[in-house]
């Protein structure tokens, strides 16, 4: 485990969340996280021309053992989490939201539909702001987007802020940083945000993202 990236705002560490080692990510005051969560993910982009598996999966999620252990730490206060249907959602989820991402995924082929959404689990109390529904429509990002990061699962920043701007006030924490959408997200917004990243590729990228001296309003 070590400091990665550090400004006002962001603080980034390099390494896993959990263990003895583990940095201090618990004691922010709001998680918002899109964990591993057992899809056992592996995009299609991490595949050559000739259609062989290059890269690796993303670590932990084979089962949603690693995101129980996290919300096991993280207890009662408020988080947002990402997950999906056919996966058991987190203990003491009191609502759900649906990211609705205007354009159909593959999923299971032998179906005439494709999934076009995403679930985002709400634990904890003390979000605010004005009453609006659960679905948030935001174009997710596409392989050939430019500003796209190179990352199996990226986020869009726009759906991140608008998540972020109806949570409690305090430090925002992410122990799953991924191509950094939840630290660029909370900076844009003058949030201080703990960030944790396993993959030392992803924080080279969350670092370059963050050290940027203009706002961040393209992809995730």
């Amino acid at each position: 485990m070590s400091l990665y990236y550090q400004d006002d705002y962001v603080t980034l560490y390099h390494g896993s969340c959990v263990g003895d080692d583990a940095p201090p990510w618990w004691t922010a005051d709001v998680l918002v996280t899109d964990p591993p969560y057992g899809m056992a993910y592996e995009s299609n982009r991490n595949r050559n021309k000739k259609n062989v598996k290059v890269g690796r999966p993303v670590a932990g999620d084979k089962n949603p053992e690693l995101r129980d252990e996290v919300l096991n730490m993280w207890g009662t206060r408020p988080a947002l989490v990402f997950g999906r249907w056919n996966i058991e959602r987190p203990a003491e989820t009191r609502a759900r939201l649906i990211w609705d991402k205007r354009v159909q995924g593959m999923g299971d082929i032998t179906l005439p539909w494709g999934p076009a959404e995403e679930e985002i689990y709400v634990l904890g109390k003390g979000f605010a702001g004005d009453r609006t529904g659960n679905v948030l429509s935001v174009q997710m990002l596409m392989s050939a987007d430019r500003e796209r990061p190179n990352h199996p699962t990226p986020k869009p920043i726009p759906l991140m802020e608008r998540l972020i701007e109806k949570c409690p006030p305090g430090t925002i924490t992410d122990p799953f940083a991924g191509s950094g959408a939840t630290l660029v997200a909370a900076k844009n917004q003058g949030r201080k945000v703990i960030g944790v990243e396993l993959e030392e590729k992803y924080c080279e990228i969350i670092a370059k993202r963050c050290a940027q001296d203009v706002l961040d309003f393209g992809a995730a």
